[in-house]
Parts: C-alpha cells; structure tokens; sequence
C-alpha cells in the first residue's frame, strides 16, 4: 500500500511538472506548487487555484513589505511617493486576485458553457489586470534619480510577485484550454 501512496504522490507532482511546461517561468512554477501536490492531485482547476492563492500571498508579503519602506532611511520625497504608489498598486493586485481565486473557485463544471466561459473570462481579466498593476509599481521607480537599494529591494519583491501571477495565468489557460 505504501508503495501505491508513493507512486500517486509521485504522478501528483509530474502532473505539476508538465503542466508548469507550458508557465513562463516554469522552474519557479514546480517550485512554488510542488509542496501542494497532495491536494492538486492531477486535477488542472485544483492547480489554477493554488497557483492563484500562492500569487495572492506573495503580493500580500510584498505589498507588507513595501509598506515598510516608508520609513526607508535617507528616502526622497519622490521615492516615497513610489513606495506609497507602490503600496496603492499591490493592493489593488490583492483585489484582483482575490476576485480572481474566488471567481475560479465558483466555477462548477454543471454551469452552462456560457457562465462557464463568463466566469473564466473574469478570472483572466482581473489576473492579468494584476500583472498591470505590479508593472505600475516598478514604472513608478524609473528613471536614474530613483536607481539604488531602495529600487532593488522593491524590484526583487515585485518581480517575483509578477512570476508568481504570469505562472498562474498561465494554468488557467491550461485549464481553460481542456475544456
């Protein structure tokens, strides 16, 4: 029986692995979901939602992080300005994958193709519009005046954010694209 549980538990995280094939970033991809395996099994809307929820909970890290910058020393007032922006724009990424993991949540396979598709359409929408949102934030630290640790620390937490939510959009289209 052991032997069976290893060998699911192993399916389970190869059904991850070719599914992140199709992410941009899909070392980062098995990475952040292969730990949940057990609970995505090999079920394409379970990995959806997880990669939803683990972008979710990194924007929520980093917009907590950023927040913190605020009081950064020696910052100048319009690299304050790009932190609280910053903060503005992570929070609203927040939002929208909120929306984005409840909507995918909802989904149930008895809806009619026409829901099915409406509710889908929302959830691209809203994960993508997160994806604008980070590039807001880094936009905001452009130009030379703004290079500096400030800029690197923001950029690292944003970056990663922005991996984490173009992978996740990435299997909602695999997901969509079974049906």
């Amino acid at each position: 029986m052991a032997r069976n549980l290893g060998e699911e538990s192993s399916d389970d995280t190869e059904f991850i692995k070719s599914s992140c094939e199709t992410a941009t970033y899909p070392e980062l991809c098995f990475q952040s979901l292969s730990s949940y395996a057990s609970e995505i099994k090999k079920r394409p809307l379970q990995l959806a939602e997880t990669a939803l929820a683990v972008s979710m909970a990194r924007a929520k890290s980093a917009k907590t992080y950023i927040s913190d910058m605020t009081d950064y020393k020696g910052i100048t007032k319009r690299q304050h300005e790009a932190v609280l922006d910053c903060v503005e724009e992570m929070g609203d990424t927040v939002d929208r994958l909120s929306k984005s993991l409840k909507e995918l949540k909802n989904l149930e396979e008895g809806e009619s193709k026409e829901d099915f598709w409406f509710c889908l359409s929302n959830v691209r929408t809203w994960t993508s519009a997160a994806l604008t949102d980070e590039t807001t934030c880094l936009d905001g630290f452009g130009g030379k005046g703004m290079d500096g640790e400030l800029k690197s620390l923001v950029r690292a937490h944003i970056v990663r954010v922005a991996q984490d939510t173009s992978n996740a959009l990435a299997l909602i289209n695999v997901y969509a694209s079974k049906h």
